[in-house]
């Protein structure tokens, strides 16, 4: 992050802050030195809330018009006017949520994390990089899951994670369409990895965008794999139905030895029956008997959050 901002203070921010009113004497202290914290906050903002944008709308955009089953939308449980309304939940919560983040990238540029730079700053070199990787995915996903099961608190929940689980159906575009405390607790272990434990910096920035699309993939309703260790978008797409199952981020671990796991295989045989025959709808027979009896996630359970 900090090479990005010396590149966008080079080409846009020198120039944008040596105009009014950054010159006034209220506000040139804070703006005419690159190290201020005021400036760098303030620059850092405005870089991510645009590059969160960008990112969010090229990927998810692609997702849904390429990989979505644009038929899904016919679901009963698929709301009117969906794709509208996950954009702006997006646009009513991504400020908050980048206000709530920026402190933890004015940390990185300000060098209080433990990212480095060059190879060699790290005693095992390049043996290092792939360890820290496998160790990001661990520690991010053990820490993602108990983050999740906490959000899906009763009293939690109806306050902070209901919003994300509007989306019955969910298209690529619910995948960022969610309360911006929300976005942020499940966003947490990230950043603290990065204050934790030593982390080549474009490793990171290549992990921190990846994840993000990794969010999106798993709610583009393209079941691509049948894996039982990857927590792929048929594992998630059972979260936003049943609410209490599979809170994964990457893998099923955590659910599997936390007894929330739940397997797709027959929710994919329906999924596959149902392309087949071209009767997108819910065949409740064809459920889970436990699903059945469950009632499919009704309202009085998503209530609770239980």
């Amino acid at each position: 992050m900090d090479d990005a901002l010396a590149i966008l203070d080079h080409y846009i921010f020198n120039t944008v802050y040596a105009t009014y009113p950054f010159t006034t004497p209220s506000l040139s202290p804070y703006f005419s030195d690159p190290s201020n914290v005021v400036r760098q906050s303030t620059s850092l903002f405005v870089f991510v809330y645009i590059g969160a944008w960008a990112m969010y709308l090229s990927c998810a955009g692609l997702s849904y018009w390429f990989l979505f089953d644009h038929n899904l939308k016919k679901h009963p449980k698929f709301l009117k006017n969906q794709v509208q309304l996950e954009l702006w939940t997006c646009f009513k919560n991504f400020h908050y949520l980048v206000l709530y983040t920026v402190p933890w990238f004015v940390g990185e540029v300000r060098g209080y994390s433990k990212l480095y730079e060059r190879i060699e700053d790290h005693p095992w070199g390049w043996w290092y990089i792939p360890i820290s990787v496998v160790w990001f995915l661990v520690f991010t996903d053990w820490l993602i899951y108990w983050a999740h099961r906490f959000l899906h608190h009763p009293w939690v929940y109806p306050r902070v994670h209901k919003v994300h689980h509007m989306w019955k159906v969910p298209t690529p575009f619910a995948s960022h369409a969610f309360n911006a405390l929300d976005g942020y607790m499940q966003s947490l272990p990230y950043h603290l990895f990065a204050f934790l434990f030593p982390l080549q910096k474009y490793v990171y920035l290549i992990l921190f965008v990846g994840v993000n699309i990794w969010t999106i993939s798993i709610h583009d309703q393209l079941f691509i794999s049948r894996n039982h260790i990857i927590n792929s978008t048929a594992h998630h797409t059972i979260h936003h139905r049943d609410f209490n199952y599979n809170f994964g981020q990457y893998f099923t671990f955590w659910d599997w030895i936390s007894g929330t796991y739940r397997d797709p295989l027959d929710e994919l045989k329906f999924a596959d029956a149902v392309r087949k025959t071209g009767e997108y709808q819910w065949t409740r027979a064809r459920l889970p008997k436990e699903v059945v009896e469950r009632g499919d996630g009704t309202k009085d359970e998503e209530d609770k959050g239980a």
